[in-house]
């Protein structure tokens, strides 16, 4: 796959734009090289969260027979639709329950007592609930007649058909579907045992920075522990995706490309942080360029304007042949401030995984609510502000910023439930106005 190489700052719309169509271009060369490689089968109860990977057909009708809807008496709508009487007055001759269907003929003045669920004799059209029952009268003889009134029911009321919810052979569950616990409950109901999902993406993490220590070391002088990596592991585990921990890397042209080149033995994706900016010590462009092709930008947004993107090609043995995948392995060189991390994994490269890995959905919704403070903006960058959405005594959906905003304040993102999304054309807010959220709980 060839990237072209693009030195100038890009929209965040743009952006996206530009990942979307060299993913779907990456993924389609992929499928062409393995095929069904990218795909597994695996028991129903473990498929929480993995992505389907073709069109789950219904192998029944649903519901497989025509059943009551509601707790009620069935009878023959049609034969009685005709009478004019204020009351209607119907012999009950049995009853239906779920699962012990009423097995005798149902005449035009007859009815049952019938269950949700039940099945509907083939006689019967309607059911009228339970609740709308004028009386029941218990004779002498012991014979049961049911009273309603003529209207309270229409004719088929009540009444689920065959192939109602599903027909035999139609998609129940879509290609792409991230799957969600009331998928699983639907393929149960149609008596499947196993999915065919797409394969786990692997990805591969590295932390560079001479001043990052690992948690089990002191800190020095102008040293700071690694945080990135343990936010990006989160993030990664939210998505389901494999993770290959690759640990701390020094700010080394050599060091970097011996991690690159072990990462693209082993991933399908490599994620860095720290070293796409333009110091004297951030090489990942430079190794990026030496071992495969990088599209390097720059965003107008804030937090987050450094961010590298790009492949990494396979690497080869003497005879000029892959050694691992024949695949490429895509690149994301994140920023080093742990916030813009975040956002930038947020805002791309979230949507690229789930894209590369088969999903269809891979957009998180945004949401319209009112601010309830004035936030300072200037035109000329997006801006992914942490707020705190919360409802007023009113009922009110109002959102907050955490406070300060500084790319290195991880505590905003601790306790932000939101990003506040404020175009590059948008200045100052004041209270009251509308602005564009999205929502953290739900998206991962």
């Amino acid at each position: 796959m060839t990237v072209a190489i693009n030195s100038g700052s890009l929209s965040v719309l743009e952006t996206r734009r530009i990942l979307s169509e060299l993913i779907s271009k990456l993924a389609e060369e992929s499928r062409a090289k393995i095929g069904q490689a990218l795909s597994e089968t695996i028991p129903l109860e473990d498929a929480v969260n993995r992505i389907l990977a073709e069109d789950l057909l219904s192998p029944i009708n649903v519901p497989n027979a025509d059943n009551s809807a509601m707790d009620g008496y069935a009878f023959k709508g049609q034969a009685n639709s005709n009478n004019n009487k204020l009351q209607k007055q119907l012999k009950i001759i049995g009853t239906a329950l779920a699962g012990q269907p009423f097995l005798g003929q149902v005449g035009d003045e007859e009815c049952i007592k019938i269950m949700t669920g039940a099945l509907m004799p083939a006689s019967c059209d309607s059911v009228i609930p339970q609740e709308l029952i004028t009386n029941v009268i218990v004779n002498d003889s012991q014979e049961n007649w049911l009273i309603f009134s003529a209207n309270a029911v229409r004719v088929g009321e009540n009444r689920r058909r065959q192939g109602e919810d599903l027909r035999l052979g139609q998609v129940a569950i879509p290609a792409g579907r991230i799957l969600r616990p009331s998928d699983l409950g639907l393929a149960a109901s149609l008596g499947i045992k196993s999915l065919l999902v797409r394969r786990k993406l692997r990805v591969a993490i590295i932390s560079s920075g001479n001043e990052l220590r690992s948690l089990d070391q002191p800190l020095d002088a102008g040293s700071v522990y690694d945080s990135n990596r343990y936010s990006l592991i989160g993030l990664l585990t939210r998505l389901n995706l494999e993770i290959i921990d690759g640990g701390i890397v020094r700010d080394d042209p050599q060091t970097l490309k011996n991690a690159f080149r072990n990462a693209a033995l082993k991933a399908d994706v490599l994620i860095s942080s720290g070293g796409v900016s333009v110091g004297e010590a951030d090489f990942t462009k430079q190794v990026l360029q030496e071992l495969g092709e990088v599209g390097f930008w720059q965003i107008a947004m804030r937090p987050g304007r450094p961010m590298a993107f790009g492949v990494l090609k396979p690497v080869l043995d003497a005879n000029n042949s892959p050694t691992n995948s024949p695949g490429s392995t895509l690149f994301f060189g994140l920023p080093g401030n742990p916030v813009a991390v975040m956002v930038t994994f947020y805002q791309f490269v979230r949507s690229a995984l789930l894209q590369l890995n088969g999903a269809t959905v891979t957009t998180a919704p945004i949401v319209q609510v009112r601010s309830a403070e004035n936030i300072r903006k200037k035109p000329g960058r997006t801006e992914f502000q942490r707020g705190i959405v919360t409802l007023n005594a009113d009922g009110q959906a109002m959102v907050r910023t955490t406070g300060s905003q500084g790319a290195g304040i991880l505590r905003s993102m601790s306790e932000a439930n939101c990003f506040i999304i404020l175009p590059a054309e948008q200045g100052n807010i004041q209270a009251g106005d509308l602005v564009q959220v999205e929502i953290f709980e739900g998206l991962l």
